[in-house]
């Protein structure tokens, strides 16, 4: 079993614990006991959600800070996609509580019925099947869109950045290797200069 440095170093676990740790955390959003939050404690829902929105934003902070540094850059990035599923799953979990209340939703019924408004509030594409409509649905819904904009946003920003430039970078070291078009270009300028001086020569050798 290789070790978590090790894990966090290789590229190729990485590609391999995202989509693991992705099913993972659909699985716990669609298996926890989130029936116990909701209207009958809503002094317990309201703690956990906003101590979860906090721990939530300080590490994508972070995640993003560690992406935009040197370094192990491709442990961050991952870092990055799994907080924002992780996000996903926290707003919908809120939203699956608050359904429970009569008043604060209409058509939201179930737990994919939260995450499909989750994703569709998130993407800015709303097709109004699904609508706040109580006074503490419609404040969480603002929550979150603030969160997109501030959090989201930046996160997106920050990993759009590492793509470009790991293909300008791929693309830079392509055209320094030896048996690229450029070499090729280059080889025949020079042989071109060569075929122009040996001319250069002969023409000398003419008027000799």
């Amino acid at each position: 079993m290789p070790s978590p440095r090790r894990i966090a170093a290789d590229p190729r676990w990485l590609r391999v614990l995202l989509p693991l740790s992705i099913a993972l955390l659909l699985v716990a959003y669609f298996e926890l006991p989130l029936d116990e939050f909701g209207p009958g404690r809503p002094a317990l829902s309201w703690t956990v959600f906003v101590i979860a929105m906090v721990i939530l934003s300080l590490l994508l902070l972070r995640e993003i800070d560690g992406l935009l540094r040197p370094g192990r850059q491709g442990r961050h990035a991952v870092g990055i996609l799994l907080l924002i599923c992780l996000s996903l799953v926290i707003f919908a979990s809120g939203y699956y509580a608050m359904s429970h209340h009569p008043g604060e939703f209409n058509g939201l019924h179930t737990r994919l019925d939260a995450l499909y408004f989750t994703v569709i509030t998130v993407s800015t594409v709303g097709f109004g099947d699904i609508s706040p409509a109580g006074q503490a649905a419609r404040a969480v819904v603002v929550v979150q869109i603030v969160y997109n904009f501030v959090f989201l946003a930046a996160a997106v920003s920050a990993l759009s950045s590492r793509v470009r430039g790991r293909v300008a970078d791929r693309a830079h070291s392509r055209r320094d290797e030896p048996g690229s078009g450029g070499g090729r270009a280059g080889r025949g300028k020079s042989g071109h200069e060569k075929s122009g001086r040996g001319k250069s020569g002969h023409e000398r050798s003419g008027r000799g």
